[in-house]
């Protein structure tokens, strides 16, 4: 099987149609998987995360920090931006298009001897599992693809599990409460977990409480980001863990909520090597942090901003740290596009959309794309006094790039499939 190949494969188990919840949950298909192929997920101690938001840039900040100690580190993240291999990488160096088809082509062949049909989700997985396995990595750190509890990815055994904050998303999965939500995503934790948590919220307490955990750490409590300074480039933190302060860390991320993932990163570290860490390997991990469509900054004049904001939550920070912190002067351009299943006006209303001079609507490029017509009927809804749409991420962004001047701001939000073609097509013509 060649990477092609391997393509289709996926592409044939994919069922992008079915939406809503699951009535019968289960782990059976992926275990069954890892029955056939030896168990990989076994070969190594996995830092676990899940939240709502929050989760991929703690996934990178915890791998960066486990590599600056000299570790071989495999990263499991989803979903991806512009190539499938992103997902699956080894110190930061995304997985062959070579090895990702061998791995591929071996879960084909377990699909025949379990008989089991594997969903697109769970063949990258033990894609991952296998590829790590493969490359005799030191630790994984494996980012839950949705909730926790019956992910695919919880057939792992964490040593250390984590929960960056709990907001009410992927409400037609779960929910109707954030209590519902924390108790799906605490699911990752295990009896022999270190289990921090982020979310501050007390009316939660007794969830973390109740979960399976050697050890319970919350933000605010064990530790916290305790200074957290706007600097050139990123953020200029101090951070108070139960083993030591560390001050003057700078993390090349924006916004505020970039201080808290890196506490919550150093934590799930320290617990991992249950040490405190030198300093200096600290900063050195930190600095070689990198989030690709996560307020990423890919132009000056005008400023062009790109950040996979694809719920409430999200795009409120998004909307904070574009106003608040880069306070753009000129006109304030918007290219939005999300998923269907989200209510456009509540992801609008987060990102303030009625500060923007030009809103530009577009369909994302999936198959459960939110047509751009409707979002813009969303906006108009609003307030939004100008609002167009395009029918591609690449019209919308030439026409928002056609209107900026050197003193305005454009900023490309919402599905990260939008933000995924928007860098690719930016990234050639700016």
């Amino acid at each position: 099987m060649n990477y092609a190949e391997a393509l289709v494969y996926l592409d044939e188990h994919a069922s992008y149609e079915k939406t809503g919840r699951v009535e019968s949950p289960s782990l059976d298909n992926i275990s069954a998987f890892m029955d056939v192929m030896a168990h990989p997920e076994l070969n190594y101690p996995v830092i676990h995360v899940t939240g709502t938001n929050g989760k991929g840039s703690t996934t990178q900040i915890i791998s960066k920090l486990l590599v600056a100690h000299g570790l071989h580190v495999g990263t499991y993240t989803s979903p991806h931006l512009e190539h499938l291999t992103e997902r699956i990488s080894r110190n930061g160096e995304p997985i062959s298009q070579e090895a990702f088809a061998e791995c591929v082509a071996a879960i084909a062949d377990a699909e025949v001897l379990s008989g089991v049909r594997p969903t697109y989700f769970e063949i990258v997985t033990a894609a991952a599992f296998r590829h790590f396995a493969d490359e005799a990595v030191d630790v994984a750190v494996i980012e839950v693809g949705m909730l926790g509890r019956w992910d695919a990815t919880n057939v792992v055994r964490s040593e250390v599990a984590v929960i960056t904050n709990i907001a009410l998303d992927h409400m037609e999965f779960a929910g109707p409460t954030l209590g519902h939500i924390a108790y799906e995503k605490v699911g990752i934790s295990k009896e022999h977990s270190s289990l921090v948590v982020g979310d501050v919220n007390p009316d939660l307490d007794s969830i973390w409480a109740s979960a399976p955990s050697a050890k319970l750490l919350k933000r605010n409590e064990e530790f916290d980001c305790v200074d957290n300074e706007l600097a050139v480039g990123g953020r200029l933190l101090d951070i108070r863990t139960p083993r030591a302060m560390y001050q003057e860390l700078m993390v090349p991320l924006h916004g505020q909520h970039q201080g808290d993932n890196a506490s919550i990163a150093l934590v799930a570290v320290e617990e991992f090597f249950d040490a405190q860490l030198d300093i200096d390997v600290v900063r050195e991990g930190l600095a070689m942090v990198q989030m690709p469509g996560r307020f990423e900054v890919l132009g000056r004049q005008p400023l062009v901003v790109v950040d996979g904001a694809h719920n409430p939550a999200g795009a409120d920070v998004c909307a904070q740290v574009f106003f608040d912190d880069f306070s753009p002067e000129g006109r304030r351009i918007a290219v939005v596009g999300q998923l269907l299943g989200r209510d456009p006006e509540l992801l609008l209303s987060a990102l303030r959309i009625d500060e923007f001079d030009l809103v530009v609507c577009c369909t994302a490029p999936s198959p459960r794309g939110m047509s751009g017509e409707q979002i813009a009927q969303s906006a108009r809804s609003m307030g939004c006094d100008e609002v167009v749409v395009c029918n591609t991420v690449e019209e919308a962004c030439s026409r928002a790039l056609k209107d900026a001047r050197a003193e305005d701001a454009v900023l490309i939000a919402g599905s990260l499939y939008l933000v995924g073609s928007a860098r690719t097509y930016l990234r050639r013509n700016l």
